[in-house]
């Protein structure tokens, strides 16, 4: 047992130390991307405050918030999906499938209809709207898919988040329809995932959220990997069932909505990442969970960045080149699920 467990911790050690420097090359072969190229040795140059004044303007004023922004998204959206197929019991678990997307985009909306942009320090209150949102569609969905006898059901889960996730759009398509020109094209622009024009304070709006709920999460992985197996054996492992349960949603929310208040209505990325991470690194949540955030940067770095360079000079919004990927990958779990 012993020698198993060892194994699999050298095993994942290894797995996600080779995922770390992918995302190094993925991170600095975006910071080259663009209408000016910068080599990979000026970036170090460059950062260690021996750049010129062009390379550091781009890098500093452009490039960076943007690129850390679909850095931290990519992290909180992979951990949110592993979460939650996790609490689910179901693979095919994911917060853009849940209606978590949909309710946060109905909380930026409502931030829009009264402040109208992203816009200097403002910016910061993002993310508490797009949690109530999405926290309002998770208190929706557990009670509309929960049974009084046999717990949260994971079949009922899916159907009552799409369900949820039409109706909030509707709304939101309705407040939308509201906006002035140019509110609603800020608007339009996010729903599709369309990261360009962060700043920093957009990056200091969803850094604590990522600091402090993905560590949570980590050291929440025990009490995860027993949800998983049900609530009647989490019970007799001597775990608070409902008190986690809640704990661990409310960080699923968190992650999802905070991440998406900033890199724009992203889907599947909750779905894929976890997925990978379990073929990779087995179904232990301390293993997988890390691989999980690790896989949902490279992604969603990696989709900013095809975006940016392949359709020169008009870009395309990160949200559709993961959309392009994970939608097929979506349908081969649907045809493999039974």
């Amino acid at each position: 047992m012993n020698y198993l467990l060892n194994k699999d911790n050298k095993r994942a050690f290894i797995v996600t130390t080779v995922f770390i420097f992918i995302s190094v090359i993925v991170v600095l072969l975006s910071l080259n991307t663009g209408t000016l190229k910068i080599s990979p040795l000026k970036i170090i140059q460059t950062f260690l405050g021996q750049g010129d004044f062009e390379s550091s303007t781009v890098l500093f004023d452009y490039r960076m918030p943007r690129i850390l922004i679909t850095m931290l998204a990519g992290i909180g959206l992979g951990i949110s999906g592993a979460i939650l197929q996790g609490l689910s019991r179901n693979h095919l678990a994911d917060p853009g499938i849940l209606g978590l997307h949909a309710g946060a985009a109905f909380g930026l909306i409502i931030f829009v209809t009264y402040f109208h942009s992203m816009d200097k320090n403002i910016a910061l209150f993002i993310p508490l709207f797009t949690f109530g949102g999405g926290a309002l569609t998770a208190l929706l969905i557990v009670l509309l898919a929960y049974d009084r006898y046999k717990g949260l059901l994971p079949i009922r889960l899916i159907l009552v988040g799409i369900a949820i996730s039409a109706g909030f759009s509707a709304i939101t398509l309705f407040f939308s329809l509201r906006l002035n020109e140019e509110t609603y094209s800020f608007a339009s622009r996010w729903l599709v995932g369309n990261i360009w024009g962060r700043d920093w304070i957009n990056v200091m709006a969803l850094l604590p959220w990522i600091l402090i709920l993905a560590p949570f999460t980590w050291i929440k992985s025990k009490t995860l990997n027993a949800l998983s197996l049900g609530d009647d054996i989490a019970s007799g492992l001597g775990v608070s069932v409902e008190k986690n349960r809640i704990l661990l949603l409310a960080a699923a929310v968190g992650l999802s909505c905070a991440s998406v208040a900033m890199a724009g209505g992203i889907g599947f990325i909750g779905l894929v990442a976890p997925h990978l991470a379990r073929r990779l690194v087995g179904t232990m949540y301390q293993h997988f969970l890390p691989l999980s955030g690790l896989i949902g940067l490279i992604i969603l770095v990696l989709s900013d960045t095809i975006g940016r360079s392949i359709f020169q000079p008009n870009a395309i919004p990160a949200g559709i080149v993961v959309a392009a990927i994970g939608t097929p990958y979506f349908l081969y779990l649907l045809a493999k699920t039974k």
